[in-house]
Protein backbone atom coordinates (compact mmCIF):
# COMPACT_ATOMS: atom_id res chain seq x y z
CA UNK A 1 0.00 0.00 0.00
CA UNK A 2 3.03 2.20 1.06
CA UNK A 3 4.56 1.35 -2.37
CA UNK A 4 3.67 4.83 -4.06
CA UNK A 5 6.03 6.74 -1.36
CA UNK A 6 9.18 4.10 -2.03
CA UNK A 7 8.36 1.88 0.96
CA UNK A 8 8.04 -1.71 -0.86
CA UNK A 9 6.12 -4.71 1.64
CA UNK A 10 9.46 -6.22 2.96
CA UNK A 11 9.79 -2.47 4.44
CA UNK A 12 6.48 -1.89 5.71
CA UNK A 13 6.50 -5.57 7.41
CA UNK A 14 9.82 -4.66 8.99
CA UNK A 15 8.26 -1.28 10.47
CA UNK A 16 5.48 -3.89 12.16
CA UNK A 17 8.06 -6.18 13.67
CA UNK A 18 9.76 -3.39 14.69
CA UNK A 19 7.09 -1.77 16.69
CA UNK A 20 6.39 -4.89 18.41
CA UNK A 21 9.68 -6.09 19.20
CA UNK A 22 11.42 -3.17 20.02
CA UNK A 23 15.39 -2.65 20.44
CA UNK A 24 15.76 -6.28 18.75
CA UNK A 25 18.98 -6.58 16.21
CA UNK A 26 18.76 -7.47 12.59
CA UNK A 27 19.21 -11.58 13.75
CA UNK A 28 16.75 -11.54 16.01
CA UNK A 29 13.89 -9.93 13.66
CA UNK A 30 15.25 -12.28 10.72
CA UNK A 31 14.28 -15.39 12.53
CA UNK A 32 10.71 -14.13 14.20
CA UNK A 33 10.18 -13.11 10.29
CA UNK A 34 11.86 -16.32 8.83
CA UNK A 35 14.00 -14.20 6.69
CA UNK A 36 17.38 -14.44 5.35
CA UNK A 37 19.78 -11.72 7.48
CA UNK A 38 20.88 -10.23 4.10
CA UNK A 39 17.05 -9.37 3.18
CA UNK A 40 15.65 -8.48 6.89
CA UNK A 41 19.24 -6.32 6.63
CA UNK A 42 18.02 -4.39 3.34
CA UNK A 43 14.68 -3.61 4.77
CA UNK A 44 15.89 -2.04 7.36
CA UNK A 45 17.98 0.15 5.08
CA UNK A 46 15.19 1.10 2.98
CA UNK A 47 13.43 2.59 6.45
CA UNK A 48 16.65 4.38 7.26
CA UNK A 49 16.76 5.91 3.47
CA UNK A 50 12.93 7.26 4.20
CA UNK A 51 14.18 8.39 7.58
CA UNK A 52 12.00 5.85 9.23
CA UNK A 53 14.55 4.60 11.93
CA UNK A 54 17.51 6.10 13.17
CA UNK A 55 20.31 5.07 15.35
CA UNK A 56 21.90 2.14 16.63
CA UNK A 57 24.66 -0.14 16.36
CA UNK A 58 26.07 -2.28 13.11
CA UNK A 59 24.21 -5.08 14.28
CA UNK A 60 20.57 -3.09 14.30
CA UNK A 61 20.55 -2.79 17.85
CA UNK A 62 18.97 -0.29 19.23
CA UNK A 63 17.62 1.31 16.72
CA UNK A 64 14.66 3.97 17.00
CA UNK A 65 11.30 4.15 15.18
CA UNK A 66 10.31 7.15 13.81
CA UNK A 67 6.66 8.30 14.20
CA UNK A 68 5.64 7.82 10.24
CA UNK A 69 3.59 10.98 10.68
CA UNK A 70 7.00 12.81 10.55
CA UNK A 71 8.42 10.49 7.95
CA UNK A 72 5.77 9.44 5.33
CA UNK A 73 3.50 12.27 5.63
CA UNK A 74 6.03 14.30 4.28
CA UNK A 75 7.29 11.88 2.01
CA UNK A 76 3.46 12.05 0.95
CA UNK A 77 2.52 15.79 0.35
CA UNK A 78 5.98 15.46 -1.84
CA UNK A 79 3.98 12.74 -4.07
CA UNK A 80 0.20 14.60 -4.07
CA UNK A 81 2.58 17.94 -5.45
CA UNK A 82 3.99 15.63 -7.92
CA UNK A 83 0.56 14.08 -8.84
CA UNK A 84 -1.00 18.14 -9.01
CA UNK A 85 1.94 18.57 -11.51
CA UNK A 86 0.92 15.58 -13.61
CA UNK A 87 -2.35 16.55 -13.52
CA UNK A 88 -1.70 19.76 -14.73
CA UNK A 89 0.40 18.42 -17.64
CA UNK A 90 -2.24 16.25 -18.50
CA UNK A 91 -5.02 18.87 -18.59
CA UNK A 92 -2.63 21.21 -20.88
CA UNK A 93 -2.11 18.26 -23.11
CA UNK A 94 -5.67 17.56 -23.50
CA UNK A 95 -6.16 21.27 -24.45
CA UNK A 96 -3.27 21.14 -27.01
CA UNK A 97 -4.95 17.68 -28.65
CA UNK A 98 -8.81 19.48 -28.85
CA UNK A 99 -7.05 22.04 -30.28
CA UNK A 100 -5.31 20.18 -32.39
CA UNK A 101 -8.59 17.71 -33.43
CA UNK A 102 -10.21 21.55 -33.82
CA UNK A 103 -7.34 21.91 -36.55
CA UNK A 104 -7.89 19.15 -38.22
CA UNK A 105 -11.91 19.15 -38.90
CA UNK A 106 -11.46 22.67 -39.69
CA UNK A 107 -9.04 20.99 -42.74
CA UNK A 108 -11.01 18.43 -43.03
CA UNK A 109 -13.97 21.19 -43.82
CA UNK A 110 -12.60 23.36 -46.32
CA UNK A 111 -10.42 21.06 -48.09
CA UNK A 112 -12.95 17.73 -48.70
CA UNK A 113 -16.00 19.53 -48.33
CA UNK A 114 -17.67 16.71 -46.24
CA UNK A 115 -18.86 17.52 -42.53
CA UNK A 116 -20.18 15.63 -40.21
CA UNK A 117 -22.54 16.61 -36.81
CA UNK A 118 -23.30 14.04 -33.80
CA UNK A 119 -26.14 14.80 -32.29
CA UNK A 120 -27.01 13.13 -29.16
CA UNK A 121 -30.99 13.41 -27.11
CA UNK A 122 -33.80 13.96 -28.78
CA UNK A 123 -33.67 17.65 -27.55
CA UNK A 124 -30.79 18.59 -29.39
CA UNK A 125 -32.04 17.20 -32.73
CA UNK A 126 -34.78 18.82 -32.75
CA UNK A 127 -33.48 21.95 -32.14
CA UNK A 128 -31.07 21.14 -35.34
CA UNK A 129 -34.00 19.95 -37.13
CA UNK A 130 -35.35 23.83 -36.31
CA UNK A 131 -32.51 25.55 -37.18
CA UNK A 132 -32.13 23.28 -40.35
CA UNK A 133 -35.86 24.04 -41.19
CA UNK A 134 -35.36 27.72 -40.68
CA UNK A 135 -32.48 27.69 -43.55
CA UNK A 136 -33.94 25.65 -45.96
CA UNK A 137 -35.10 27.26 -49.06
CA UNK A 138 -35.95 25.32 -52.16
CA UNK A 139 -36.44 21.99 -51.35
CA UNK A 140 -37.10 19.79 -48.56
CA UNK A 141 -37.82 15.51 -49.27
CA UNK A 142 -37.64 12.79 -46.04
CA UNK A 143 -38.43 9.19 -45.01
CA UNK A 144 -41.07 9.07 -41.85
CA UNK A 145 -40.73 4.97 -40.91
CA UNK A 146 -42.16 3.58 -37.99
CA UNK A 147 -45.91 3.61 -39.07
CA UNK A 148 -48.22 5.57 -36.89
CA UNK A 149 -46.18 9.03 -36.32
CA UNK A 150 -46.44 9.74 -32.28
CA UNK A 151 -48.21 12.77 -31.20
CA UNK A 152 -44.60 14.33 -30.22
CA UNK A 153 -43.80 14.05 -33.48
CA UNK A 154 -46.61 15.31 -35.21
CA UNK A 155 -46.78 18.29 -32.96
CA UNK A 156 -43.28 18.91 -33.26
CA UNK A 157 -43.69 18.76 -36.90
CA UNK A 158 -46.60 20.66 -37.79
CA UNK A 159 -45.36 24.22 -37.35
CA UNK A 160 -42.40 23.55 -39.01
CA UNK A 161 -43.75 22.05 -42.05
CA UNK A 162 -46.23 24.68 -42.27
CA UNK A 163 -43.38 27.41 -42.44
CA UNK A 164 -41.65 25.45 -45.12
CA UNK A 165 -44.49 25.21 -47.02
CA UNK A 166 -45.29 29.10 -47.08
CA UNK A 167 -42.37 30.28 -47.74
CA UNK A 168 -42.10 28.22 -50.92
CA UNK A 169 -40.36 25.58 -50.45
CA UNK A 170 -41.30 21.92 -52.19
CA UNK A 171 -41.54 19.65 -49.53
CA UNK A 172 -41.75 15.51 -50.28
CA UNK A 173 -42.23 13.15 -47.60
CA UNK A 174 -42.32 9.29 -48.00
CA UNK A 175 -44.60 7.54 -44.93
CA UNK A 176 -45.32 3.76 -44.07
CA UNK A 177 -48.42 1.85 -45.81
CA UNK A 178 -49.24 1.03 -41.70
CA UNK A 179 -49.38 4.92 -41.61
CA UNK A 180 -52.62 5.04 -42.66
CA UNK A 181 -54.79 2.49 -40.51
CA UNK A 182 -53.95 5.24 -37.91
CA UNK A 183 -56.65 7.86 -38.02
CA UNK A 184 -54.44 10.56 -36.57
CA UNK A 185 -51.56 10.28 -38.38
CA UNK A 186 -53.52 9.64 -41.85
CA UNK A 187 -55.28 12.96 -40.54
CA UNK A 188 -52.08 14.42 -40.29
CA UNK A 189 -51.28 13.30 -43.74
CA UNK A 190 -54.54 14.65 -45.47
CA UNK A 191 -53.41 18.03 -43.71
CA UNK A 192 -49.86 18.11 -44.99
CA UNK A 193 -51.69 17.50 -48.64
CA UNK A 194 -53.89 20.08 -47.89
CA UNK A 195 -51.31 22.84 -47.53
CA UNK A 196 -49.52 22.13 -50.29
CA UNK A 197 -47.02 18.99 -49.48
CA UNK A 198 -47.09 16.03 -51.56
CA UNK A 199 -47.22 12.69 -49.72
CA UNK A 200 -46.44 8.92 -50.86
CA UNK A 201 -46.27 5.72 -48.61
CA UNK A 202 -44.38 3.00 -49.26
CA UNK A 203 -44.27 -0.93 -47.49
CA UNK A 204 -40.65 -0.47 -45.89
CA UNK A 205 -38.24 2.14 -45.64
CA UNK A 206 -34.66 2.26 -44.69
CA UNK A 207 -34.33 4.54 -41.87
CA UNK A 208 -35.35 7.87 -41.16
CA UNK A 209 -33.84 10.78 -43.71
CA UNK A 210 -34.35 14.20 -44.03
CA UNK A 211 -32.60 16.01 -46.97
CA UNK A 212 -32.55 20.14 -46.34
CA UNK A 213 -32.15 21.91 -50.03
CA UNK A 214 -30.13 18.49 -51.76
CA UNK A 215 -26.85 20.36 -49.74
CA UNK A 216 -27.67 18.85 -45.88
CA UNK A 217 -28.74 15.12 -44.74
CA UNK A 218 -29.98 14.32 -41.29
CA UNK A 219 -29.45 10.59 -40.63
CA UNK A 220 -29.64 8.40 -37.53
CA UNK A 221 -26.77 7.05 -36.06
CA UNK A 222 -28.16 3.39 -35.71
CA UNK A 223 -31.14 2.78 -38.07
CA UNK A 224 -32.52 0.60 -35.92
CA UNK A 225 -32.45 2.69 -32.99
CA UNK A 226 -33.21 6.27 -33.45
CA UNK A 227 -32.97 7.12 -30.09
CA UNK A 228 -29.26 6.61 -30.52
CA UNK A 229 -28.98 10.22 -31.68
CA UNK A 230 -28.32 11.44 -35.42
CA UNK A 231 -25.65 12.86 -38.02
CA UNK A 232 -25.54 15.85 -40.49
CA UNK A 233 -24.00 15.81 -43.29
CA UNK A 234 -22.82 17.96 -45.23
CA UNK A 235 -21.31 17.60 -48.51
CA UNK A 236 -23.03 17.10 -52.02
CA UNK A 237 -21.11 13.96 -52.84
CA UNK A 238 -22.80 11.90 -49.84
CA UNK A 239 -25.92 14.22 -50.07
CA UNK A 240 -26.35 13.33 -53.32
CA UNK A 241 -26.39 9.65 -52.94
CA UNK A 242 -28.93 9.62 -50.36
CA UNK A 243 -31.09 12.12 -52.79
CA UNK A 244 -31.31 9.53 -55.34
CA UNK A 245 -31.91 6.49 -53.07
CA UNK A 246 -35.27 8.82 -51.92
CA UNK A 247 -36.01 9.43 -55.41
CA UNK A 248 -35.91 5.61 -56.20
CA UNK A 249 -38.24 5.04 -53.46
CA UNK A 250 -40.26 7.68 -54.36
CA UNK A 251 -41.13 6.69 -57.65
CA UNK A 252 -41.88 3.00 -56.90
CA UNK A 253 -44.37 4.62 -53.78
CA UNK A 254 -48.41 5.10 -53.77
CA UNK A 255 -49.60 8.82 -53.78
CA UNK A 256 -51.47 9.32 -50.21
CA UNK A 257 -55.28 8.97 -50.76
CA UNK A 258 -54.36 6.11 -54.01
CA UNK A 259 -55.31 2.67 -51.92
CA UNK A 260 -51.63 1.08 -52.53
CA UNK A 261 -52.19 -1.64 -55.70
CA UNK A 262 -52.11 -5.49 -56.09
CA UNK A 263 -49.34 -7.26 -58.52
CA UNK A 264 -52.29 -8.89 -60.99
CA UNK A 265 -49.50 -11.90 -61.41
CA UNK A 266 -49.40 -12.65 -57.76
CA UNK A 267 -52.20 -10.95 -55.89
CA UNK A 268 -49.57 -9.62 -53.77
CA UNK A 269 -49.75 -6.33 -52.01
CA UNK A 270 -46.14 -4.67 -51.80
CA UNK A 271 -46.65 -4.98 -47.90
CA UNK A 272 -47.20 -8.49 -48.29
CA UNK A 273 -44.21 -8.89 -50.46
CA UNK A 274 -42.18 -6.80 -48.28
CA UNK A 275 -43.36 -9.27 -45.35
CA UNK A 276 -41.55 -12.18 -47.65
CA UNK A 277 -38.83 -10.78 -48.44
CA UNK A 278 -38.18 -9.62 -44.85
CA UNK A 279 -38.72 -13.33 -44.17
CA UNK A 280 -35.95 -14.63 -46.67
CA UNK A 281 -33.64 -12.64 -44.82
CA UNK A 282 -34.18 -14.33 -41.51
CA UNK A 283 -36.39 -11.69 -39.62
CA UNK A 284 -37.77 -12.55 -37.08
CA UNK A 285 -41.57 -11.53 -36.28
CA UNK A 286 -40.85 -8.64 -34.04
CA UNK A 287 -38.36 -7.36 -36.56
CA UNK A 288 -40.79 -7.50 -39.46
CA UNK A 289 -43.34 -5.37 -37.53
CA UNK A 290 -40.97 -2.88 -36.88
CA UNK A 291 -39.72 -2.16 -40.01
CA UNK A 292 -43.36 -1.94 -41.62
CA UNK A 293 -44.58 -0.03 -38.63
CA UNK A 294 -47.21 -2.86 -37.83
CA UNK A 295 -47.57 -4.81 -34.68
CA UNK A 296 -46.57 -8.24 -34.19
CA UNK A 297 -49.62 -9.58 -33.96
CA UNK A 298 -50.33 -8.40 -37.50
CA UNK A 299 -46.76 -9.52 -38.35
CA UNK A 300 -47.70 -12.93 -37.46
CA UNK A 301 -51.25 -13.03 -39.10
CA UNK A 302 -49.55 -12.31 -42.37
CA UNK A 303 -46.91 -14.66 -41.98
CA UNK A 304 -49.52 -16.87 -41.58
CA UNK A 305 -51.33 -16.27 -44.23
CA UNK A 306 -48.43 -16.65 -46.55
CA UNK A 307 -47.54 -19.89 -45.39
CA UNK A 308 -50.70 -20.94 -45.43
CA UNK A 309 -50.63 -19.57 -49.60
CA UNK A 310 -47.01 -21.51 -49.64
CA UNK A 311 -47.47 -24.60 -48.19
CA UNK A 312 -44.27 -23.86 -46.50
CA UNK A 313 -43.64 -25.23 -43.42
CA UNK A 314 -41.27 -22.13 -41.29
CA UNK A 315 -41.18 -18.87 -42.02
CA UNK A 316 -37.76 -19.12 -43.96
CA UNK A 317 -39.13 -21.10 -46.10
CA UNK A 318 -42.00 -18.91 -47.02
CA UNK A 319 -39.65 -16.25 -47.90
CA UNK A 320 -37.25 -19.34 -50.09
CA UNK A 321 -40.17 -20.81 -51.89
CA UNK A 322 -41.43 -17.09 -52.46
CA UNK A 323 -38.52 -16.07 -54.06
CA UNK A 324 -38.23 -19.00 -56.52
CA UNK A 325 -41.21 -18.69 -57.93
CA UNK A 326 -40.38 -14.97 -58.57
CA UNK A 327 -42.53 -13.75 -56.11
CA UNK A 328 -40.10 -11.42 -54.65
CA UNK A 329 -39.40 -9.53 -57.76
CA UNK A 330 -42.71 -7.97 -58.15
CA UNK A 331 -44.01 -5.97 -60.21
CA UNK A 332 -43.51 -2.15 -60.01
CA UNK A 333 -46.59 -0.73 -57.78
CA UNK A 334 -49.33 -0.11 -60.54
CA UNK A 335 -50.49 2.41 -58.38
CA UNK A 336 -47.24 4.54 -57.83
CA UNK A 337 -45.99 3.87 -61.92
CA UNK A 338 -48.76 6.01 -63.13
CA UNK A 339 -48.89 8.68 -60.63
CA UNK A 340 -47.21 12.24 -60.42
CA UNK A 341 -43.38 12.41 -59.79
Amino acid sequence: MLGILGLNADGEEMYRAMLQQPGKGVVELAESLGWSVERTRTAMDALAQLALVQGGDTSGRGMMLVNPSVGLSSLLTQEEAQLARRAEEIANGRRAVNELISAYNEWSHVHRGVDIERLTGLDEIRMRLKELTYDCRSDLVGFAPGGPQTDDNRSAARPLDKELIERGVHMRTLYLHSARSDAATAEHLDWLVSIGARIRTTATLPMRMIIFDRQTAMVPLNPEDSAAGAVVLHGRGLVDALYALFEHVWQQATPHGTAPGVDPATGLTSQARAVLSLLAQGNTDEAVARKLGISVRTSRRITAELMERLGARSRFQAGVIAGEQGWLQGARNRAGAGAQT
